[in-house]
Order: C-alpha cells, then structure tokens, then sequence
C-alpha cells in the first residue's frame, strides 16, 4: 500500500511538471530580440528556428526518460520504506499473533508483556493478556474441580458396592431379595460408569499437550482382549498421541458395537495408516439407523433409543468420549449407517509428527 501511495505520487509530480515545462518551452520566440527589427539574413533566421525546434524535442524526451526512471526510482525506494515502516507496526501484532498460536490449556500461564508506548496496539496486547489470565484461573479451577470431583464421587460408590456386595453375600438371603440385590449392584455400576464416562470427557474436551508415538494395531489388541467373536484386521497404524486415551477409543467403540449388536452376526475392528495419518474402523450389524440420526449419537446421553434408566446399554457417553478424544489428538471421529443395518464409525489420528 505504501509503495502504491508513492508510485502514485511520483507518476501525479511527473505528469504536473511535464505539463509545466511544456508550456514554458512552447513559448514563440522571437530572434533578433524584443523590441528589434527581424534579422536581415532569412536563411539565418530560419535555421535558429530549427535549432530551437530540435532543442525543443530534446529535452521534451529528456523529461520523458528521467521522469519514467524517476519515477520507478522513488516508487521502489517508496516500497522498501513502506515495507521497513509496516513491518516496525505490524511486529508487535506479530508477537500478539505467535503467543495465541503457542497457547494451549497447559501453558495460559504465557503472558504477551508487550512494552513501549500506550497507543492501540499496547491496549490490545493488556487486553490480550487479561483476558488469558481469566482462561487460566477458569481452567485451574476446572482442573480442580475435576481431580476433587473424582475422588468425591467414586470413593462414595466404591464404599456402597462394597456395602451391597457384603450386605446380601450371606446365603440365608431371602429368595425374593435377590432381586433387589441384582437392581441394587446393577444401578450402582451404571453410576460408576456414568461418573467414569463424565470424567473422561471433561478431560479430553481440550487438544494435547504431550504426545508420543504410538501403533493403533497394538492398542487395539490390547482393548480387544476382552471381548470374544470380534473381528480384528490390525494392519500397522503408526500415529502420535496419548496411549492410553486412543485404547480406551477402541475400547469404547467395541463396547458399542457388542452392545448394540442385536442380530448377532459380526462385530469387525480394523487398523491401518494414510498418507495423512493412522484410522480406526469399527463396524457392527444392528437395527437400522437413520442417517439424520447418526450426528446426535455423538452427543452426551443421546442414544437412539428413549431409554434412560437401563443400565444394559450405557449412559450415552461412549461416542462423545471418542469423538472428544480424537478431536484432543487433532483427528476426526465419523459414523455413518451401514447397509442392512449397524453402524461404521471411523477414528482418524494425524500420523507421528
């Protein structure tokens, strides 16, 4: 902008003293002198008029030629001052810029500190960093609130199974109690899984800070060890991430898809990497799901059914975990309907850095 703003200022000073010099110059001239009778030799008379004519064009192209190289000599002069000066203001914009892009849950603790004088720039930079301290004190307090929220609601629901399990172990038990008991254990595991699952997605609702390389065929078998009839074709998938999140991925979608496979015939996990990165494909047959029903299934106590208090099928937490963990790992989670019934659902994980 500056180098246009000064091109355009030299081509407008150009033309104005083009103009100028070509009025003053086309003047008539009288030979012999004002005042003066002509000169008594016409052929001397004439020539002078063809020597001023041709002085005349000489320095018309003259002013043409410098002109031109003047003006790209200050118009480029006028861009490297441009540049120089819009680079002295745009830089503390640039430190503003990398600091947010350095910025993660783990390191709000980062101030900007920008020095100099209080004009615009220094406001937005104060503000920049107001605003970070705020981020960073409600980050702390969710840290907290979640480290205090895990021990003040597991340790209850340890305490009660435990209570139950010792309550009706005796024998003598009444036969109409045991239904009670079977209820009693049964509602207190969904609260356990309930608590499990809302812990683990307020703790991957944020990107990663801390990654390490890892192979998704490897952490597949290990989360596939517990179940039996599951398909596995575990190609290497090398990618970059938190282990122990990506198992429990795995382990959440074949959760599902066991759970969810009502008819019965196969549940297929499969691994493999991309030229972008690694992905997990997990698929299952099932009942039949609308394709405008799948993006709710990745939402916090959302299943298809309208059922809320079973506690045989979840509390509706196992999509939004893998869709909140693979968005932590800078990847994507999908699902889409499958042919005749069940659902496919695919994890991608960008490959190691």
């Amino acid at each position: 902008m500056y180098g246009s703003l000064f091109f355009l200022a030299t081509a407008i000073l150009v033309i104005v003293n083009y103009i100028v010099v070509t009025r003053v110059i086309s003047q008539p001239i009288e030979v012999g002198g004002h005042g003066q009778p002509p000169p008594v030799n016409e052929i001397f008379r004439q020539q002078v008029m063809v020597e001023v004519d041709s002085y005349k064009r000489r320095v018309m192209d003259s002013i043409v030629v410098w002109s031109i190289l003047a003006t790209v000599l200050v118009g480029l002069g006028g861009l490297a001052v441009g540049w120089t000066v819009a680079r002295r203001a745009l830089s503390p914009l640039q430190q503003v810029t990398g600091t947010a892009r350095r910025l993660s849950d783990s390191t709000l603790h980062s101030r900007i500190s920008m020095d100099g004088p209080r004009d615009e720039i220094k406001e937005l930079a104060d503000t920049f960093d107001s605003m970070l301290e705020r981020l960073d004190r409600a980050f702390d307090g969710q840290r907290r609130f979640v480290a205090n929220a895990s021990h003040e609601l597991k340790t209850p629901l340890a305490i009660d199974r435990a209570l139950l399990q010792v309550a009706f172990a005796d024998s003598t038990l009444p036969a109409e109690l045991r239904p009670v008991r079977d209820s009693l254990l049964a509602s207190n595991r969904r609260q356990e899984r309930l608590i499990e699952g809302l812990l683990m997605l307020a703790q991957t609702e944020h990107e990663l800070t801390e990654r390490e390389p890892v192979d998704l065929a490897d952490l597949a078998r290990s989360a596939l060890g517990q179940y039996e009839g599951v398909e596995a074709e575990l190609s290497p998938a090398p990618a970059s991430g938190d282990a122990v999140l990506l198992e429990r991925v795995i382990a959440n979608l074949t959760d599902n898809a066991v759970k969810y496979n009502s008819s019965q015939e196969f549940v297929r996990v499969r691994t493999g990497s991309r030229p972008d990165g690694a992905f997990v494909v997990v698929e299952n047959t099932g009942p039949e799901v609308a394709s405008f029903e799948v993006p709710r299934l990745f939402e916090p106590f959302r299943r298809l059914d309208d059922d809320r208090t079973g506690s045989a099928l979840g509390a509706g937490l196992g999509l939004s975990i893998v869709r909140a963990v693979a968005h932590a790992h800078g990847g994507t989670a999908e699902a889409v309907p499958r042919e005749g019934g069940g659902l496919v659902v695919t994890i991608r994980i960008p490959a190691v850095a």
